[in-house]
């Protein structure tokens, strides 16, 4: 019976995301994995391997400690503020601390360099069968024929055209499309988007509210997507009120 985690003819290859700033590393892992049928994206350190996982998507993330921008402990923090993909945490350190710490902030496994490439393989092949077993709804698909937003793809189209979002613009649509039809309170934007020491920059979510109605089409006189609920928060439309909206 074929494995729903891992590649196979009439599925998809599961996805994985490299997080290290070793390049020698980056292309071990990239073989290994690549050799095991898995599709992989690389990324050198923590704000371009965010960027990646918001905009292309992973199945599982392999996410180094040690990146030249940020701690990874920072990193996994902030992914888990808007994504529960499995993630497993490369480190040189031994000690039983920073294993502890790496699984407080939220990873699913981990592993101490230099680690056997058989061993970590075996790690991911089980944390996609947990993944996939855990996962039993999809993400929501909002298609109205002209904005299509596929949240499993991690997928924006408008008129047929992909639209290219920043990190932080596709956490407030994801967000707010995954609460559709109800309102979304700023202070709870600002703290899933930004971070718990956020949650009163309502000049922050101003400017990025912005941004994305200007790359999806709407507008925030006559919004057809995303409504504001003044001194409240925002409101993703469900496709009948939006047309009651826009009668005149």
């Amino acid at each position: 019976m074929p494995n729903p985690t891992e590649p196979t003819a009439s599925a998809s290859p599961a996805r994985v995301l490299v997080v290290d700033d070793e390049p020698q590393i980056r292309k071990f892992l990239d073989i290994s994995l690549r050799a095991q049928g898995y599709q992989v994206i690389l990324a050198a350190n923590g704000a371009d391997g965010l960027t990646a996982l918001a905009t292309q998507g992973a199945d599982l993330v392999i996410l180094d400690i040690g990146l030249p921008d940020r701690d990874g402990h920072e990193v996994l923090k902030e992914l888990r503020l808007w994504s529960q993909v499995p993630v497993v945490m490369l480190t040189v350190r031994a000690g039983e601390t920073g294993k502890v710490a790496a699984l407080d902030a939220g990873a699913n496994d981990y592993v101490t360099k230099p680690f056997g490439v058989q061993e970590l393989m075996a790690r991911v092949r089980a944390l996609l069968r947990q993944h996939a077993a855990d996962s039993h709804e999809p993400l929501p698909v909002f298609d109205d024929g002209r904005l299509r937003i596929d949240l499993s793809r991690r997928e924006v189209h408008l008129s047929g055209e992909p639209v290219a979002l920043t990190r932080k613009e596709y956490m407030l649509l994801a967000l707010l499309l995954g609460h559709a039809g109800r309102v979304v309170t700023q202070p709870q934007i600002l703290k899933d988007v930004w971070g718990p020491t956020h949650q009163h920059d309502t000049h922050y979510l101003r400017i990025l509210v912005g941004k994305l109605r200007q790359k999806i089409g709407d507008d925030a006189a006559a919004p057809r997507y995303i409504a504001t609920e003044p001194g409240v928060g925002l409101r993703f439309l469900p496709q009948t009120e939006q047309n009651l909206l826009r009668t005149p």
